[in-house]
């Protein structure tokens, strides 16, 4: 008898019942419709506890209820109730839905339709997709077998071991593991959260490819983000590589460029082409054409036509070199101060200094500038050079207060900066100590063989005119310079001195420069974009020499000595 049942039933499933009807297909489904019809294309029955057909009930279409389970290319189906619809070509499953796939996928849903002969299936309500990478769960699932993808849009979340994603839009290729995500897209893992609009994840690899706005930011510390609009994020080895509008925030610092590489496991990045370094904390950015940045240990590098800026209220700094360092560490208190390195050709302008030296060092938190190598600062019409150069700045009135120059110290100022005679103040020594009033030199204190060349003027009282007196000479022990505006004054003298005053009449034009005397216009940096080039290259100043009343009193000296010599008997030979 039960096999007499399973005959007929067989027969029933065989043969179109009287009125079936086929549902309007879902628009999916006539989307590349396979061309031929293959027997094995039919929708297979394995199992059900019922078989029905009538007229009132799902258009007079066959159903099965209870346990039911069909298959169809190694895929099985499994659901509480399934209606059959085009010689069994087409179902609708409901309730307990489960499709497992050849592939290892397995999905499951309130309601499905297969069509067995273009291979595609769409599940409804509470849809989960499985497989050994992740879990997909969304309200709409369309799945192809024969493209092997899977895609919703109506918003769902797929989970991995490593991650969460939220997206609008989602295809998921189950033979390469790559999700394409759109709209509104969310990742989360454990350290790090991921929003974009467009974005290609590869399961097998773990490579995320970003075709839109794109932010990537550190849970533990927000602050601490990624921004681009093209670029790949390899979330194994935690490496992102930036190529559009880019940006990398970090320890409250933004690092931009054409290109950008950041490893989040040890907080190294580089730049490359239009690198820009922003600090707002110090009021700071570096330009250059490469950069490094190292998270960590809170330091940068920037090289290639590489300036900093720093951004004072009422003036700015200016510094160039081959190469810019910044980075911060700790003082003996455990007080953090920032600092800024310019190594090889470094360079440096605000407006009341400039300097040049083969490297600089800028303690920008105490506001100390380390000159080192050949260092030469100007200031106004004067100049100082020496083996060591540290510029003090009151870091409140954001000007230089002092200098301290170490061996070899030559301070030099022009007597007159509207004319261009050689006259010239000098000051030399071992150590010298400049302080400053007003942004300008005011007094210089040297010690160790100290040395002055000074111009002596005094105002005619007749004519009230001021005319000069002489050249005085000054060596001693230490030496105490007041520097006025056309005028430097020795206010002191100590420790074995000689001063001597000299009318222009009594001293040569060699005598009134020190031997290693050198104003350097060549080179001074007059506005900041000379830092930008090795040497501004202007025109060096030629000074005229005024040597009349010497050569006048030599050729005097000359005449008179002729004339004694003229006066001598003169001895003749037999």
């Amino acid at each position: 008898m039960k096999r007499i049942f399973l005959f007929l039933l067989l027969i029933c499933i065989s043969i179109p019942a009287f009125g079936q009807k086929t549902p309007a297909k879902d628009p999916y489904f006539n989307k590349n419709p396979k061309p031929t019809q293959n027997p094995e294309d039919i929708v297979q029955h394995d199992h059900s506890d019922f078989f029905g057909v009538d007229p009132l009930l799902y258009d007079g279409n066959r159903y099965f209820k209870g346990n039911v389970q069909f298959n169809n290319k190694g895929s099985i189906i499994n659901a509480d109730l399934v209606i059959v619809y085009e010689d069994r070509k087409f179902i609708k499953a409901i309730g307990n839905v489960v499709l497992k796939n050849p592939d290892g996928s397995i999905i499951t849903a309130e309601e499905m339709e297969y069509d067995g002969e273009t291979q595609k299936g769409i599940a409804r309500k509470n849809v989960v997709l499985q497989d050994p990478k992740q879990t997909i769960k969304t309200d709409i699932l369309y799945y192809d077998r024969i493209s092997n993808q899977a895609y919703f849009n109506t918003g769902g979340t797929i989970t991995t071991a490593e991650s969460t994603i939220y997206s609008k839009t989602a295809t998921y290729f189950t033979n390469t593991r790559l999700i394409d995500l759109s709209g509104d897209v969310g990742i989360n893992t454990t350290d790090y959260k991921i929003d974009g609009s467009n974005i290609k994840q590869n399961q097998n690899t773990g490579v995320a490819n970003f075709t839109g706005p794109t932010t990537i930011t550190n849970k533990k510390n927000p602050a601490n983000k990624v921004y681009t609009e093209s670029g790949t994020y390899n979330m194994q080895t935690k490496e992102v590589y930036l190529n559009k509008n880019s940006k990398i925030y970090y320890n409250g610092k933004t690092l931009t460029g054409d290109k950008l590489y950041f490893n989040q496991i040890t907080g190294f990045g580089t730049g490359k082409g239009n690198v820009v370094l922003r600090d707002p904390k110090e009021n700071r950015y570096i330009k250059g054409d490469y950069g490094e940045i190292y998270e960590k240990i809170d330091s940068a590098m920037i090289t290639g036509n590489a300036y900093a800026v720093r951004i004072l209220e009422k003036d700015s700094m200016y510094f160039s070199a081959e190469r810019i360092i910044t980075f911060q560490k700790l003082d003996s208190l455990l007080a953090k101060k920032s600092y800024l390195r310019a190594y090889k050709k470094a360079r440096f302008y605000k407006s009341n200094a400039q300097a040049r030296a083969d490297s600089m060092s800028f303690n920008e938190t105490d506001g100390i500038l380390r000159l080192n190598v050949k260092p030469i600062l100007w200031s106004g019409a004067k100049q100082v050079t020496g083996d060591l150069i540290n510029a003090y700045f009151d870091t409140k009135k954001e000007f230089i207060d002092s200098l301290k120059v170490v061996n070899n110290a030559f301070a030099i100022s022009k007597v007159d900066s509207l004319n261009i005679k050689d006259e010239f103040h000098q000051v030399k020594g071992k150590l010298m100590n400049v302080y400053y009033e007003n942004n300008n030199i005011k007094v210089a204190t040297v010690v160790g063989n100290a040395q002055a060349i000074t111009y002596a003027d005094d105002q005619n009282e007749k004519t009230k005119e001021v005319e000069r007196i002489g050249v005085t000479l000054t060596a001693c022990g230490t030496i105490e310079a007041l520097f006025e505006e056309n005028t430097v004054q020795i206010l002191s003298c100590k420790i074995a001195s000689q001063n001597n005053v000299y009318p222009m009449s009594f001293i040569s034009k060699e005598e009134r420069f020190f031997p290693d005397f050198n104003y350097n216009t060549k080179d001074r940096i007059k506005k900041w974009q000379d830092i930008l080039v090795d040497s501004p290259n202007y025109p060096e100043v030629v000074y005229e020499s005024d040597n009349g009343l010497f050569n006048a009193a030599k050729a005097e000296v000359d005449k008179i000595k002729a004339a004694e010599e003229a006066k001598k008997p003169k001895r003749e030979r037999k």
